[in-house]
């Protein structure tokens, strides 16, 4: 089977999305609640309005909104001030644990050696996963990235860290559109002039990719790989729902297709990312 584009989801398809999330997040609410006495659990339960409001349990500026810590210190200033070891303590996990899967890098090499246009499609905020691409160099590789646009941020744009590539550009997904609706993949198909039959779609969900693609009528790859983190790190993943941001009808939406249960199998299954390459031969189109 030969392909010239690929198309690929980020979290838990290129990295372990899951537990940069986790140790990051339960570390700077670990240390805000050492600082300042306020219970973890106080803190968590704080957390999801803000999250649900700025549409990410990625926000980065949670511990200023929380109203425990805004009655204990006042202003943003002295808040920051007093939890800077907190804010420490989340950028010292994200380093430590922002890393890609095994294989992924070679995998991506290979692609690009073979003049192989690489795709990606994520539902993360664009920031924090330009952000990521970034420091996982993986712009070198990627050539569009289709993303939600950033939700609003309590700093002047021009006191943001910019983020800037050579090689890749942003876009945007419609605004409350989401897998898995197929006409988001074809819609990023159509966008950078390629044709159904010449791109091959990996993800790691298969209630959302999987379904999307064949939906689609996009050859699809499932990365088993991805949902490990579900059985490994059970108490994570219960954290993690306790501040999601998903709305009440989300999460009733998410209930209801894992109720419906998987329409489709994917037409490969992989346990590396690296046996995209075993399965699929890649060649620039002429």
């Amino acid at each position: 089977m030969k392909k010239s584009v690929l198309i690929t989801d980020l979290d838990n398809t290129l990295f372990d999305w899951f537990t940069i999330w986790y140790e990051t997040f339960s570390s700077m609410m670990n240390k805000a609640s050492e600082i300042s006495g306020v219970p973890f659990d106080t803190l968590i339960k704080e957390a999801k309005p803000v999250h649900q409001k700025y549409g990410t349990a990625e926000y980065a500026f949670i511990l200023e909104k929380l109203p425990s810590l805004k009655k204990l210190y006042g202003e943003r200033e002295s808040l920051l001030r007093e939890m800077d070891e907190a804010i420490h303590a989340a950028r010292s996990a994200r380093k430590t644990h922002l890393k890609l899967y095994k294989g992924v890098y070679d995998t991506l090499s290979e692609l690009r050696s073979k003049r192989i246009r690489v795709i990606a499609y994520t539902e993360s905020k664009e920031w924090y996963t330009k952000n990521r691409l970034k420091r996982l160099g993986l712009d070198y590789f990627i050539e569009r990235l289709y993303s939600p646009q950033d939700h609003n941020v309590p700093i002047d744009e021009e006191d943001r860290t910019t983020i800037e590539f050579e090689n890749l550009s942003c876009h945007h997904t419609p605004e409350g559109e989401k897998k898995p609706n197929p006409q988001l993949l074809l819609d990023i198909i159509e966008d950078i002039g390629a044709e159904v039959e010449d791109c091959v779609y990996v993800g790691d969900s298969e209630l959302r990719d999987i379904n999307m693609a064949f939906d689609a009528n996009v050859t699809s790859v499932f990365a088993k790989y991805g949902g490990a983190h579900f059985s490994d790190t059970q108490k994570g993943y219960d954290l993690l729902r306790e501040v999601t941001h998903w709305s009440q009808a989300e999460v009733d939406e998410e209930k209801e297709l894992k109720d419906k249960g998987i329409k489709h199998k994917a037409d490969f299954e992989i346990d590396s990312f690296s046996q995209l390459l075993d399965i699929i031969t890649f060649e620039k189109k002429s």
